[in-house]
């Protein structure tokens, strides 16, 4: 693991220097003259572009095609990728495509991600003066019957992967819009919206002292570098709970504001995207959950340097593969202890074979009011820290933060390269990887079957995950996602960054859809999750049936609806069982959509 930084730093100095991008040795494809791009990759390398939103219909049309063995060059585990990379993976698969006469759901996604992304490689070689374009206007009204789940850090969560938007009993509605810019080398996407939610009971004052102070360990008055006394005796709170983000206590109030979910400046150097603001991320190979980083939450303002493009060093590569990099630093928000902490991320994945790949994941969190101050002194303390510090350490202005490490893999497996991918997704607390020390990680594996036999047009997948390792020092959900120092862990706004299974928890997922077209599909959903008895007392348990339908109308209005239904268990809570049910309604308008 250690070897793998010291290649992402290396590589960040030189690899203006000797990097060979497979974009620049790539040649061009035959394609119908209708989707013949106007120049080579090598020419749109050179230019910015934006990033594509990680909810967006393009990536499991991706993931499908990947799985279907071809986008050979594109990266699972490291996302979002922007609008010219996904065009130069698409034109790396054009001749094999275009030939394969076997395969014509394949064509039939490929020419669909084609026509999205060909106006970017037309207008990228001409481009001199600033383009603005409006990307999508859209408006989505959801209702929720009964009382929903709305805590990943302690009982479950009812809504998932959904930037951490507000929700609870009721109606709410979120409309917004985003645009984007080019101009040469530098790159500005932004997408915002209107959010409302109705207001809510919200948890007891004594549930949340209980939660705060016997389960979080937050003791009742501020930060402070010497172990705080316990604020829970005998199992009893000693006080109110301080009010903090990973606890809804009541009464919570109705939310009517704009939130922006996504705004960023970008310029691009060396085969980098060198971003400032708040930007999208998924770090992992999942679809249901990343263990690491998903949108789970909502995104933090941050400073990036991306790798966009495989990247090879020679001789090394002849073992490694070419790979990608990312780096971000950024502040987390909602944290009552210690109070605006920094986290910063560094991940870098290898493709040894076309069919293989692996990476390895790195986040710290550190600092915070009253702990230690953010400086380049505590980062780079943060940055080359990869072992277990003493407590005397951890409670002391050199606290290096809490460290998690992750490593996935995704593979085709042999003979079935065109229809089945096995991966997977692991975390480790305060270790360097899981490799290290698999009996303390949580992981999440998954299998894509990207065509049933027989009925071409749908596919399957089923996702496991795990967190209640069986070791009992992990026990009282103070191990993973939960830290002595940093007790909110990997959270922002109360929502965590990773799995929403959260601490100490089990679950799947499995989705059944049918493709009526790469932009619309009718999906079955079912999700399990089950928090452990030694965490919570009495545990937790959802299990989550789901249908989705997604319509294009007159291919620039998309009409996608939604509903769920849930039955759910947390007797320190609510006592029995207990039930919601959930429906959206969204309409999108996307005014500059290829005909």
């Amino acid at each position: 693991m250690k070897s793998s930084f010291f290649i992402l730093s290396t590589v960040l100095l030189c690899s203006g220097v000797c990097s060979i991008t497979v974009a620049q040795t790539a040649h061009r494809q035959t394609l119908p003259p209708a989707f013949q791009p106007d120049t080579d990759m090598i020419e749109t390398a050179e230019r910015g572009s934006t990033y594509v939103p990680v909810d967006s219909w393009i990536y499991p049309a991706m993931d499908r095609l990947y799985a279907l063995g071809y986008v050979d060059t594109a990266y699972l585990g490291l996302r979002p990728w922007t609008r010219l990379s996904i065009a130069h993976m698409l034109e790396l698969s054009a001749d094999r495509i275009e030939t394969d006469t076997n395969n014509d759901e394949a064509l039939t996604i490929y020419l669909a991600l084609l026509r999205e992304v060909q106006p970017d490689v037309d207008r990228a070689a001409e481009l001199i003066h600033p383009r603005v374009e409006l990307e999508s206007v859209y408006t989505a009204l959801r209702g929720i019957g009964r009382t929903p789940l709305r805590d990943s850090f302690h009982l479950g969560q009812t809504i998932v992967n959904d930037y951490g938007r507000p929700y609870e009993s009721g109606f709410s509605s979120y409309s917004g819009f985003s645009a984007r810019a080019e101009a040469g080398r530098f790159s500005l996407y932004y997408r915002g919206e209107v959010q409302h939610a109705p207001s809510a009971t919200g948890y007891s004052s004594a549930l949340a002292a209980y939660l705060s102070s016997c389960i979080d360990d937050i003791p009742l008055s501020g930060f402070s570098n010497t172990p705080p006394p316990s604020s829970c005796i005998n199992g009893i709170p000693a006080g109110p709970s301080p009010q903090q983000d990973t606890i809804p206590a009541g009464p919570i109030s109705a939310v009517n504001g704009v939130r922006v979910l996504e705004a960023n400046l970008s310029y691009h150097v060396m085969g980098h995207e060198v971003s400032l603001g708040k930007n999208d991320h998924w770090l992992g190979p999942g679809k249901g959950a990343s263990m690491l980083w998903s949108n789970n939450a909502e995104g933090i303002y941050d400073f990036e340097i991306d790798r966009i493009e495989p990247f090879r060093i020679p001789l090394l590569s002849r073992l490694t593969g070419p790979f990608r990099y990312d780096f971000f630093v950024g502040s987390l928000k909602g944290h009552t202890y210690p109070n605006d902490p920094w986290v910063h991320m560094e991940k870098i994945d290898f493709k040894p074979t076309r069919n293989l790949e692996f990476g390895f994941d790195r986040l710290a969190i550190w600092g915070g009011k009253g702990h230690e101050p953010i400086t380049l002194h505590t980062f780079l303390k943060s940055f080359f820290s990869f072992q277990n510090v003493p407590v005397s350490q951890k409670n002391s202005p050199e606290d290096p933060g809490a460290r998690l490490g992750t490593f996935d893999f995704s593979y085709r497996l042999p003979f079935l390269r065109h229809w089945v991918t096995l991966y997977t997704d692991s975390v480790a607390h305060d270790s360097v990887s899981p490799v290290s020390n698999p009996e303390r990680s949580g992981e999440r594996p998954g299998i894509y079957l990207a065509r049933v036999p027989g009925l071409e047009n749908l596919d399957l997948r089923l996702e496991g995950t795990n967190t209640d390792t069986p070791v009992w020092t992990v026990q009282t959900g103070q191990y993973t996602y939960w830290e002595g120092v940093q007790r909110q862990g990997p959270t922002n706004k109360g929502f965590l960054v990773g799995d929403w299974v959260g601490r100490q928890g089990k679950g799947g997922q499995g989705w059944l859809t049918y493709h009526l077209s790469p932009q619309e599909d009718v999906q079955f959903q079912y999700r399990h999750a089950k928090v452990a008895t030694s965490f919570i007392p009495g545990g937790a348990t959802q299990n989550d049936y789901a249908l989705q339908v997604c319509k294009r109308v007159q291919k620039d209005i998309e009409i996608r609806g939604w509903i769920q239904y849930e039955a759910w268990k947390a007797p320190l809570y609510k006592t029995g069982s207990q039930s919601d049910t959930s429906a959206t309604f969204q309409v999108t308008w996307f005014p500059r959509v290829p005909k």
